[in-house]
């Protein structure tokens, strides 16, 4: 918000969301390499409470949907990528929407990294009875979650304007 006009600028969402964006996105790959350092693919080690540290590949979208999926892969993320950026051009400007579009970019770009570098995702934690993830897994689904409270929050503010 202006401390001027109280309007938001979505110039400064922009920047917001990129910020975000940029610490996720070192975040995933700064952890992804130290992982891969660390283990040999394929390898596994235990931390605790059936709680593993893992160096996997996911070819696949999310919970390894669509494995060896290819060109079908990537116009699914072009297309998800593509609404997000969308929805958020056209609501900048409300609050808070700057986080979840951050955090949502942030892990498709660190996950995108993967692709064209190793033809598939690293994946490095494993939680029993759940599929392998990442640091950009996480964050798009922590930024799934914070776009509909958010998108919620609008529209009951709308709502009652």
């Amino acid at each position: 918000m202006s401390p001027r006009t109280g309007a938001r600028s979505p110039r400064g969402a922009w920047a917001r969301a990129g910020l975000v964006l940029a610490g996720v996105l070192a975040a995933d790959q700064i952890v992804k390499a130290l992982v891969t350092s660390a283990l040999e693919r394929g390898e596994e080690r235990n931390l605790v409470a059936g709680i593993k540290l893992v160096n996997t590949r996911n070819s696949g979208v999310a919970f390894g949907q669509l494995q060896d999926g290819g060109a079908i892969v990537a116009v699914v993320i072009a297309v998800a990528v593509g609404a997000l950026v969308a929805y958020f051009a056209r609501h900048a400007q409300q609050p808070h929407v700057w986080l979840p579009t951050g955090m949502l970019l942030g892990g498709a770009l660190g996950n995108i990294v993967d692709r064209v570098r190793e033809g598939a995702v690293v994946d490095f934690l494993k939680l029993p009875y759940w599929p392998a993830f990442n640091v950009a897994d996480a964050s798009i689904t922590i930024g799934v979650v914070i776009l509909l409270v958010v998108m919620e929050r609008g529209d009951r503010a709308r709502a009652s304007a």
